[in-house]
């Protein structure tokens, strides 16, 4: 069976691309899938911020779109590039196991933190802004945009002294601590974007290719993804709030964490079955 993926053309939307075709092909080993290609206003404009041009929208539009007139069949996004609310009669059908939620610090070799205004931090994310500087409070920020490859090319020419990147992106890169000095964030430290290190896979609703997704879905990243979508929907987040949110589930239960403006920060345990009101719950009290 032929299935056409829709993804970005990024190194990284590659490699996350491969890892869904390589699942997908080991539960079902006659599928041939085809990768097909699509350019997102996210990816031809980038001397904005995402906020001026559409948020996160920005990186999805023209792939649901491709979705909705059939062109593709699936489409591979980093779950953390959603905006809160899908195209219409489309759905996340499943998501990849969770990789590392954690977002990273990158500097070039033998280069340590410095907390000073002279040392410029690449990142173009209010969230990553109010994090950093809650535990470094001098250091100053210029806006970055570009794929993974980009922003690492302008800190090797000295643009910036640092960048913040996901952890999960370099790792899914090969991007090693043998080049750069990476230091990662603990959740308690730095929380991440709501369901960072996700891979998500959507496709129409009931659509042929949807039994099959929901075969190869790991169970417990999508409860943890419903319920950080739940914190974005319930707050009608986008990309120009520094909304934050992890979970982990345990015993049957899950532990959520949110912010909205990464100041006053909630935690809270409740059973799986609850984790939409546990979400809820925790934003009307932010």
């Amino acid at each position: 069976m032929k299935i056409k993926i829709g993804t970005r053309k990024s190194s990284l939307a590659v490699a996350q691309t491969n890892m869904f075709i390589e699942r997908l092909i080991s539960f079902f080993p006659d599928t041939q899938p085809e990768i097909v290609y699509i350019r997102t206003k996210g990816d031809k404009i980038l001397d904005k911020p995402l906020s001026q041009i559409g948020g996160k929208g920005i990186f999805v539009s023209e792939i649901e779109s491709a979705l909705q007139c059939g062109d593709i069949d699936i489409a591979v996004h980093s779950a953390k590039d959603l905006p809160a609310f899908l195209g219409e009669g489309l759905e996340i059908s499943g998501v990849l196991p969770r990789g590392n939620y954690r977002d990273a610090i990158v500097m070039q070799k033998n280069t340590q933190i410095s907390n000073s205004q002279n040392f410029i931090i690449g990142t173009g994310s209010l969230r990553r802004r109010l994090n950093i500087s809650k535990i470094y409070n001098k250091t100053s920020f210029k806006n970055i945009r570009g794929n993974v490859d980009t922003r690492l090319s302008k800190l090797e020419n000295g643009e910036y002294n640092a960048v913040i990147l996901a952890a999960a992106g370099l790792e899914r890169l090969g991007i090693k601590t043998e080049k750069y000095n990476i230091i990662t964030f603990d959740y308690n430290d730095f929380l991440p974007a709501p369901c960072q290190g996700i891979i998500a896979l959507e496709s129409r609703k009931n659509d042929f290719i949807t039994p099959m997704i929901k075969k190869i879905n790991d169970i417990e990243t999508f409860l943890s993804f419903e319920t950080e979508r739940c914190v974005i929907k319930t707050l009608n987040a986008d990309c120009s709030m520094p909304v934050g949110a992890y979970s982990e589930i345990c015993n049957g239960k899950i532990t959520l964490t949110v912010s909205k403006d990464i100041d006053k920060i909630l935690s809270g345990t409740n059973d799986i079955f609850r984790r939409f009101e546990l979400a809820k719950e925790l934003v009307f009290k932010l």
